[in-house]
């Protein structure tokens, strides 16, 4: 896999990973989950040099 498709896949899931996150409480278990997933893939996308500036919805 490329460097290019990988951060093809990250974006997609960070996208994803934060419409899932708007739809839920923020006290549940499953948002506290997320939000731990979502942690990842923002260090692995600023490492990368994607700006988040316009795909960060949440601002956590």
């Amino acid at each position: 896999m490329t460097e290019g498709e990988m951060l093809k896949i990250s974006v997609e899931e960070f996208s994803r990973l934060q419409d899932y996150m708007v739809s839920c409480e923020k006290t549940s278990e499953v948002y506290k989950k997320m939000k731990r997933r979502y942690i990842e893939l923002k260090v692995i996308l600023t490492a990368s040099g994607v700006n988040l500036t316009e795909l960060d919805i949440i601002k956590e």
